[in-house]
């Protein structure tokens, strides 16, 4: 049960970048740019942190590479390292380089809570996160914003299987279930994660993709009959 909370906005998914020509090769080399502010950290981690408290969990794990992108990422350890002091005894914090945290989520995966990091390293870790529960048919995710929000699968639309019957509803139920923590109607976002998880594993009611036979429709129905 992972949270990973993922800065949306800078990073080198920005999409600043450019092809240098050299001779006659027009795209000779090409240069991409990543930006990371102190306030774009600052609120990403105080993000992460704030829910932590409000859902009661224990720890946020800040995900980093300062050790070889000693500004860029250098930047968001320092800022997140600052956000983590504020909270020291309500909630409990470590950071840790992304490729070891790759290889941690593979060996010990319980030792992670909430997890934050920048764009693109978030980007990466969520889809290994995904595997860890069964793949991205379990997986919802949210863009929260001061104004708005979104929430979705992980999986995107899937039109290669639209129409068939087979796709797994989870994430997009899941997906749900964490507009409900948004607004704050708690314990019926907790009632709608139960009824998936009560599903799968006491009705032993799965589809396709987690070697089941329920079509999209008979799996729906039967999460709803377990949240009613």
């Amino acid at each position: 049960d992972i949270i990973l909370v993922r800065e949306n906005l800078e990073g080198l998914y920005i999409g600043v970048e450019h092809f240098v020509q050299i001779g006659d090769d027009p795209r000779a080399v090409a240069e991409s740019m990543a930006i990371v502010t102190r306030r774009g950290c600052e609120r990403i981690v105080r993000y992460a942190f704030e829910y932590a408290l409000k859902h009661s969990r224990r720890k946020v794990t800040i995900v980093h590479k300062a050790n070889i992108l000693k500004m860029v990422s250098g930047l968001f350890l320092e800022a997140g390292r600052d956000i983590a002091g504020e909270y020291a005894g309500r909630v409990e914090s470590n950071d840790m380089i992304v490729d070891n945290t790759a290889m941690q989520l593979v060996l010990r995966p319980e030792q992670f809570d909430v997890m934050v990091t920048t764009n693109m390293f978030g980007d990466i870790l969520s889809d290994e996160v995904s595997g860890l529960v069964g793949g991205l048919g379990l997986a919802p995710g949210a863009n929260i914003g001061t104004k708005a929000a979104i929430f979705e699968a992980v999986h995107g639309s899937a039109p290669d299987i639209a129409g068939q019957g087979v796709a797994n509803p989870s994430a997009q139920i899941l997906a749900a279930a964490m507009m409900l923590d948004h607004l704050g109607e708690l314990d019926r976002a907790d009632r709608v994660r139960r009824a998936v998880v009560d599903t799968i594993v006491r009705d032993g009611i799965r589809t396709h993709d987690l070697g089941g036979v329920a079509s999209t429709e008979e799996f729906g129905h039967a999460v709803a009959r377990r949240a009613a």
